[in-house]
């Protein structure tokens, strides 16, 4: 009887270990000698292959695996996108307070008079930035009560857990 619960034990963890394995993500990076031509790859090389660049991330799934429960849960049933433009004052405290608050979120950044309209439509009203959509509740311009009561409905956490990466702005 002990020996089977062990095999079963065994052959849990053994599969655990394998899907957390599988999550990680390796690239390879190495310039093809034939071609001159740079490849990027999941898969190894051709043996012999010089000058190869190995880049091991995390995969998405093992980030969110290292949130909380509860900001795993928020962040499943409502989650949150900042919309900013470039020269928005105001966008860098959104994404503060979103930081502080340890909220994952995706980050929009409107470049034109016709992604705002859009904007506006997809939002009911007139958009003014920065906005926030938080499951299916939005809020235009920045005004942290009304933001962190929309926060605090879709049960995010009012502060950041140990350990949280803040998100930076996106790449212009």
């Amino acid at each position: 009887m002990h020996i089977t619960s062990a095999l079963r034990f065994a052959s849990i963890a053994t599969a655990l270990l394998t899907a957390t394995l599988a999550g990680a993500q390796t690239t390879y990076h190495w310039v093809d000698p034939s071609s001159g031509v740079t490849v990027i790859s999941d898969l190894p090389p051709p043996p012999g292959t010089r000058g190869v660049s190995v880049n091991e991330a995390p995969s998405i799934a093992d980030e969110q695996q290292r949130l909380p429960y509860a900001v795993r849960q928020a962040s499943a049933k409502f989650p949150v996108v900042l919309y900013t433009s470039a020269d928005c004052g105001a966008c860098q405290q959104a994404r503060a307070l979103l930081n502080g608050r340890g909220i994952p979120f995706s980050e929009k950044r409107l470049t034109s008079q016709e992604e705002l309209t859009a904007l506006g439509r997809q939002l009911g009203g007139e958009a003014v930035l920065p906005s926030i959509s938080v499951g299916r509740q939005n809020a235009t311009g920045f005004a942290a009560p009304a933001w962190n009561e929309l926060l605090d409905l879709a049960g995010y956490p009012v502060t950041a857990p140990y350990g949280f990466k803040p998100a930076a702005p996106p790449a212009e």
